[in-house]
């Protein structure tokens, strides 16, 4: 089975993308934008994102990333007018939790791309910021290379904030590089779900940047239920795959937290699973290999890029599976899981938790229209042909879909 996924070739999933098409900025009423719901036998229909609570199966489960963007893009600029640094902050390192590290009140490490790297060779970069009147002096040091990328220690000189108001008052929010303009104020707002609260996204979940708070209450009307959860999302989510086959692109690792009581509702609900977005449908499926690798003793903390598809998987019942992190996170008096996902969903990959997703319409080449194609069991050239033809809006501030199985 590996060996027949990873043979996939990323030149069958590119299609042409006009740069007109790409959506610069989100449309003034959120839930007004065009929703194309694809239905289990495979016809396509073109209707209104506000209209999502009356074409969700009955009953539904929905489920949202509960992620906040950060300003993860910081500039600096080398003593005496010098060069322009940009530090574009990735992951934590030291403390390595996300809501430890925020809560960090006179420094902390992060992972980081640096831009202009060449110029900043050695030393510490500082910049003055100004948080609720008081003046805090922000220093940047970059301690080591990791790759292509840097861990940056950061430093202030006052011991009463905290590193989420210092990121809050640096960086501004990193907008993806695909809208190819600088970031506005409005995308302060703009890139947010309305059900954002936890830090640590550097990129949105854009399939929930439509929802509004109107649609929720109708969602709530109709006899749904809603849950969230938590996967931040990293720099590389947009990336397109650079590799001949799929078989050569190295995932993305991904922080997620689920609670116990959703995994347990999850084990043993009938109800239809919708995924508000790729990075809902990642967690949740990722939930079900994390209790096959709990189940077998093989848990180590992160879900392994190509095990869905090794000959070892044990194939348990997504009950029994789910079953087995209750268990787990009972024997640790934990009451969430945290861990971390590389999981690649691409064609062959057999779902078991999700029935339903949100999505919107994504990068040519991109291991989100990979995960879109396995969902909907191939078709999707025809699906975004017929999104092209009716002048849908594209990527991250564009149109929605709504695929059903």
């Amino acid at each position: 089975m590996i060996d027949k996924v990873s043979d996939i070739l990323i030149e069958d999933y590119d299609y042409p993308l006009p740069d007109e098409r790409i959506a610069r900025h989100p449309l003034a009423e959120r839930d007004r934008c065009k929703l194309l719901v694809r239905r289990p036998d495979g016809t396509l229909e073109t209707r209104v994102f506000c209209e999502l609570p009356e074409l969700l199966p009955p009953g539904s489960l929905l489920i949202y990333n509960n992620t906040r963007v950060i300003n993860a893009r910081l500039r600096f600029r080398k003593p005496g007018g010098g060069a322009l640094i940009e530090i574009f902050c990735l992951e934590p390192v030291m403390p390595a939790d996300y809501a430890v590290n925020f809560a960090s009140d006179h420094k902390c490490s992060w992972l980081c791309f640096v831009g202009n790297s060449k110029r900043w060779k050695d030393g510490s970069l500082s910049m003055e910021l100004d948080i609720d009147g008081v003046t805090v002096t922000l220093t940047a040091t970059r301690e080591s290379r990791e790759g292509n990328a840097s861990v940056v220690m950061f430093e202030w000189d006052n011991s009463g904030i905290t590193f989420s108001q210092i990121i809050s008052a640096a960086g501004e929010i990193p907008i993806p590089p695909y809208l190819n303009r600088d970031t506005e104020p409005s995308d302060s707002s703009d890139y947010q779900t309305v059900f954002s609260h936890i830090d640590g996204s550097v990129a949105a979940p854009t399939a929930g940047l439509h929802f509004t708070d109107d649609v929720l209450r109708r969602v709530d009307e109709a006899g749904m239920s809603r849950r969230e959860l938590t996967l931040h999302v990293g720099a590389g989510t947009f990336q397109p795959v650079k590799s001949d086959s799929i078989g050569d692109h190295d995932m993305h690792s991904e922080f997620i937290a689920v609670r116990r009581e959703l995994i347990a509702e999850l084990a043993d609900t009938s109800r239809p699973v919708i995924a508000v977005g790729t990075t809902s449908v990642r967690t949740l499926e990722s939930l079900y290999h994390i209790g096959c690798l709990i189940a077998a003793g093989e848990w180590q903390g992160e879900v392994p890029q190509w095990y869905p598809y090794g000959d070892g998987h044990p194939r348990l019942s997504r009950q029994e599976a789910l079953s087995a992190i209750v268990g787990y996170l009972d024997a640790k008096g934990s009451p969430a899981l945290l861990a971390s996902t590389r999981i690649i969903i691409a064609p062959g990959y057999g779902f078991k938790v999700v029935d339903g997703m949100v999505t919107n319409f994504h990068q040519p080449k991109s291991t989100l229209l990979l995960l879109v194609s396995a969902f909907i069991g191939g078709g999707w050239r025809e699906m975004y042909d017929y999104a092209l033809a009716g002048d849908y809006r594209f990527l991250s501030y564009g149109d929605a879909s709504l695929l059903l199985r």
